[in-house]
């Protein structure tokens, strides 16, 4: 859904962008590129360290939210803007060493929220990455 007065994606609660359901690279680009302030740049970033470390991997947007993951195999990660932080899920991050930081009521997921004063720490993010990609993933839809 876009606001008529100038063909931006409305912002969600939390400032998450309202992209319509789609799968490949041009749904979550427009994602990106409607994060608003910080969180624009940081979602380039984490876009861009995906592909590099995942060279095939398989993009969509689904409720409101980038996933990544491998054809066959299922989706391996997600993120979703919040007011203060940028939520990555992980959904199969208790499989992962070390697990991210933030649990979830789901028994396999796991979180890591990242935000502006602390930045994406590229380094620890793919090696998740890495390991969450050669795990099993999830089929959601």
């Amino acid at each position: 859904m876009t606001d008529k007065s100038d063909n931006k994606p409305k912002l969600l609660s939390g400032g998450n962008p309202q992209i319509p359901k789609a799968d490949g690279d041009e749904p979550v680009q427009a994602y990106i590129k409607a994060m608003p302030g910080w969180k624009h740049d940081v979602g380039r970033e984490l876009d861009a360290l995906i592909e590099r470390t995942v060279p095939k991997v398989r993009k969509a947007v689904r409720w409101n939210s980038p996933f990544y993951g491998i054809e066959g195999k299922g989706w391996f990660l997600s993120y979703h803007c919040f007011t203060k932080y940028i939520k990555v899920t992980f959904l199969r991050g208790s499989s992962l060493k070390p697990m991210p930081p933030e649990t979830s009521k789901h028994e396999h997921v796991r979180y890591v929220h990242i935000t502006e004063d602390e930045g994406l720490d590229e380094k620890q993010m793919k090696d998740w990455i890495k390991q969450a990609a050669k795990l099993p993933g999830d089929e959601l839809f």
